[in-house]
């Protein structure tokens, strides 16, 4: 063994032991000893003195009134986070991503039976909630399962900081999550509340129902009356929010949400799939073949769900559709929500079922056919106490950022 003593200025001497090697690979290997630290040392560039952050403060400043004191403080207590980054960034496997895979991560019986829960001590509000706006209360309950398992995964990412990275360290999308940052600091000032204790994922979407920092201020209501919006403790605004959000995105009460095709179809050049806004009116549909019934002047959206280890899933996709894909601008997010919610409401009228396996969706009817009815059907308004105006109907025909942003397909 070869002892070596080094000394260095304001260090003690450090006595280190290599194996026999040659000069070359011993001065390789202390050069190399010496560069670690100050890698290790190497912090991601603060925002402190970014043009970019101090034009924001800036703006901040003239346009809402912001002290610039209190924001360069806020940007100074934080750094840029590459796990926010890194998370951010499109998955390698994007093009191998698979429908089925996707659907048993939200449509199984833990969500299933999690969600009954959820929906049996909050019925009252449910139905309040659908009388109020026109959403079926199985699409607010999968909503809110889909998004956070009804509240237990609520997100533990600082949001300013979240935000900021995105803002100022992710060009792709710099001016919408700039945005977002505006709408937090506004959002934290009107309810009083400390920016740098916000809590959410890591694209700064917040509480019960993740809502970005701007759905929460156009869209977030108070349905427990208690004079604050408070989405990440309170189920009461959690519910009536979510439902809030669709009806102002569209919501068509009574109307149907998806429509499976049946196995055989076969896409035609006239009808490339993918489009998520309906555009395909019944009559050219009728006359490309499909059997749609003779009196439908609906537009309808060709979906495509591919999976790697079955055949792709093609579903014609009505306006309530397009509608939840406000909140998640994805195709899987949509259908998850919208089959977790078939799922719930069948559950709920037929408690065996949750000990049952959960299988496969099934085709649904094709619009028009006469069978079938969807979760989008609505509910029945009465007169008199809004909390009995609708419950979970019987069998009817028929779920990245809109609100959200994390999810993909």
């Amino acid at each position: 063994m070869i002892l070596v003593t080094l000394s260095f200025p304001r260090l003690s001497f450090l006595h280190l032991s290599f194996p026999k090697l040659s000069l070359r690979s011993l001065l390789g290997a202390l050069t190399l000893g010496l560069a670690l630290p100050l890698q290790a040392a190497a912090a991601p560039a603060p925002f402190t003195g970014d043009p970019d952050v101090e034009a924001f403060i800036a703006s901040m400043q003239e346009r809402h009134g912001f002290n610039g004191d209190e924001l360069h403080q806020l940007f100074a207590a934080i750094a840029p986070n590459d796990t926010v980054l890194a998370a951010i960034q499109p998955s390698a496997a994007a093009e191998r991503r698979s429908w089925q895979t996707y659907r048993n991560g939200f449509v199984n019986a833990r969500r299933i039976r999690r969600g009954v829960a959820f929906w049996q001590e909050h019925q009252d509000l449910v139905r309040e909630a659908e009388f109020r706006f026109g959403v079926p209360g199985e699409i607010i309950i999968a909503i809110i399962g889909v998004e956070t398992e009804y509240g237990r995964n609520t997100g533990r990412f600082g949001v300013f900081q979240a935000l900021s990275t995105l803002a100022f360290r992710y060009p792709p999308r710099a001016e919408f999550f700039r945005g977002e940052l505006e709408q937090l600091l506004l959002l934290a000032r009107e309810n009083s509340q400390a920016p740098l204790s916000l809590k959410g994922s890591y694209a700064g979407a917040m509480g019960i129902p993740q809502f970005m920092p701007g759905s929460q201020r156009r869209f977030a209501v108070d349905f427990d009356s208690d004079g604050r919006v408070d989405l990440r403790n309170s189920p009461a605004d959690a519910i009536g929010s979510v439902a809030s959000f669709l009806a102002a995105h569209g919501w068509r009460p009574g109307e149907a949400i998806a429509h499976h095709l049946p196995p055989t179809f076969v896409p035609l050049p006239e009808l490339p799939p993918g489009d998520l806004k309906p555009r395909y009116d019944a009559p050219t549909l009728r006359r490309l073949g499909l059997p749609l019934a003779a009196n439908d002047t609906k537009s309808y959206a060709l979906l495509d769900l591919a999976s790697t280890e079955a055949p792709t899933e093609y579903w014609l996709g009505e306006e309530n559709f397009f509608v939840i894909t406000r909140y998640n601008r994805s195709s899987f997010y949509a259908m998850a929500v919208f089959q977790l919610g078939e799922k719930l409401r069948e559950a709920m009228a037929q408690p065996e079922l949750l000990s049952s396996r959960v299988s496969p969706g099934k085709p649904e009817a094709t619009p028009g056919s006469g069978s079938g009815k969807s979760s989008g059907k609505g509910m029945k308004k009465k007169a008199g106490n809004p909390a009995k105006a609708a419950r979970p109907a019987p069998r009817r025909e028929h779920h990245t950022v809109g609100n959200g942003t994390h999810h993909r397909a």
